[in-house]
């Protein structure tokens, strides 16, 4: 049964504020030991350096422990506005029933999101939030894959909200109790992302409202999508900024209006995590606009973030320079479903390693520096 109860701006303010700062103590102990103690030259290994020291600052701890428990989290959503116009004419390369096929997929243990968690130790879940067909088509799956249902699809953005108030607010209640079910399973880090068809649209629409740019900075090649789908698609992008624009005060609000449900549970997932300091991998345009809107709930959410990949996606640059985070990789993953985070979490494992296991000059059996520098 969705919760109904309305998310009121005091109380989603009072939820921002419960996010604290990562340790400041054990970033600056994780600096020193880089730069003073380990047997390497300054620098040595590039940003690995930032990576195992922001590694500690999250987990509280230097050295920080290795990651023993990643957890893949997909939220799972049709958007009304990747339906064909009157002239046949999508943001999307590919109709909406295609998101039914991809959570089956996934959920059933296929496709490179679930290979490349075998891969690195990762486990996957995936939430119907809101696609648009009956509950009945997911029959065998695992029951926790609905169980977070809160509506079939959503508005078409560029005419009509997303969806109700209470529903965002619901959704958002719903992305909490999922990262605090995830954190109270073990998890010690999260991988959140979007799964459906369409949701870069309301994915940049989110950007370029909460970052202050036009429709045709923020308008991707999405799913593959041709010139004159391109000029739909910024169309579409450019409507529903209008009402976007006068949500920006109300988050809530402002998800209901201009994302869908799938948007802000992921938003609740993201602020929930941090607040119960767990480390947060974000991939893709869809997350990465959801941790824009985490942001402006809670300032100090960004802290316990990192980003996976530079995405090409132009929003995603805009969104990227908002946050002030450095990618870990270049690799210009376009999938979704998680597959840049996941690619991305040897990178954090090498990171503690190297932190954890390599000794100091002495330990080593190796001569000391005659200069130090931090380059």
């Amino acid at each position: 049964m969705m919760d109904t109860t309305e998310l009121e701006k005091t109380e989603l303010e009072k939820i921002g504020e419960g996010v604290p700062r990562t340790d400041q103590t054990a970033r600056i102990e994780a600096g020193t030991r880089w730069a003073e103690q380990l047997a390497l030259p300054p620098r040595a290994l590039g940003r690995l350096e930032q990576t195992g020291t922001w590694l500690a600052a999250v987990q509280g701890v230097c050295p920080p422990r290795q990651i023993q428990r990643a957890r893949l989290v997909l939220f799972a959503g049709d958007h009304g506005v990747a339906e064909p116009d009157e002239r046949g004419r999508s943001v999307s390369a590919y109709p909406r029933s295609a998101t039914i096929a991809r959570v089956r997929r996934i959920s059933e243990g296929g496709g490179p999101a679930q290979a490349l968690a075998r891969a690195h130790g990762a486990s996957v879940r995936v939430v119907d939030v809101s696609v648009d067909c009956p509950v009945e088509d997911f029959a065998g799956l695992p029951a926790e894959v609905t169980a977070g249902r809160i509506r079939r699809g959503t508005g078409r953005i560029d005419r009509e909200p997303a969806c109700t108030r209470p529903e965002a607010a619901a959704a958002f209640r719903l992305g909490m109790a999922i990262a605090d079910a995830e954190i109270d399973a073990g998890a010690d880090l999260l991988l959140p992302a979007l799964l459906g068809v369409g949701h870069s649209t309301p994915a940049a629409v989110l950007i370029a409202a909460l970052t202050g740019i036009d429709a045709a900075a923020v308008t991707g090649r999405g799913s593959g999508i041709d010139d004159p789908s391109w000029v739909v698609k910024c169309a579409a992008i450019r409507d529903a900024l209008r009402p976007a624009r006068k949500s920006l005060a109300d988050q809530i609000e402002l998800l209901a209006t201009s994302a869908g449900p799938d948007f802000a549970a992921l938003t609740g997932f993201l602020v929930q995590a941090a607040t119960r300091k767990t480390p947060v991998l974000i991939d893709g345009p869809g997350a990465i606009a959801c941790a824009l809107l985490a942001q402006r709930i809670a300032f100090r959410s960004p802290e316990w973030f990192q980003i996976a990949d530079r995405c090409p996606d132009p929003g995603f640059r805009k969104a990227l320079d908002r946050l002030n985070l450095e990618p870990l990789l270049d690799f210009e993953v376009r999938l979704g479903e998680g597959c840049a985070g996941l690619m991305a979490l040897p990178v954090l494992r090498s990171a503690i390693a190297v932190f954890s296991e390599t000794g100091s000059h002495a330990d080593e059996g190796l001569p000391e520096p005659l200069v130090r520098s931090r380059l």
